[in-house]
């Protein structure tokens, strides 16, 4: 658990960097859809609830994250790009719009940027954070 507390946006980075991993591959393994076919009747079952722990560990750590940045656009832009992802993922699963699979790589390159700013420019250096501040 510390690991959370000291590495978050290190975490999430990791993290959103997988998750976008995860969507460049997939429509490259549809592509191969046909051998697949072949061999499942559909997508291994790991594949498609891979994206809720994606889900699960970048919002552990967006929630480490925004506990000890100094910055409160920082807070807001890293759950504002989670909830997109989130429900685009819900929107892929239920199939409510059919939306392109591009959209998901601007929120999930979101929080990957978000979380590399926030590691570089806003960490608290001591025990008093100043995450109470309105805006510097």
């Amino acid at each position: 658990m510390a690991l959370f507390i000291t590495k978050s946006d290190s975490i999430g980075v990791l993290s959103s960097g997988l998750c976008l991993l995860h969507c460049l591959a997939t429509p490259f393994l549809f592509v191969s859809q046909t051998h697949i076919s072949q061999c499942f009747e559909t997508k291994p079952i790991w594949w498609s609830s891979i994206d809720f722990i994606f889900i699960i560990v970048s919002a552990v750590a967006i929630y480490r994250t925004v506990k000890t940045t100094t910055r409160q656009w920082i807070k807001i832009a890293l759950w504002i790009n989670w909830f997109i992802v989130l429900v685009l993922i819900i929107n892929e699963k239920m199939g409510w719009l059919h939306l392109s699979e591009s959209f998901i790589y601007f929120p999930a390159g979101g929080l990957i940027f978000f979380h590399i700013y926030n590691s570089k420019y806003c960490q608290c250096k001591n025990g008093e954070c100043c995450v109470n501040k309105v805006f510097e």
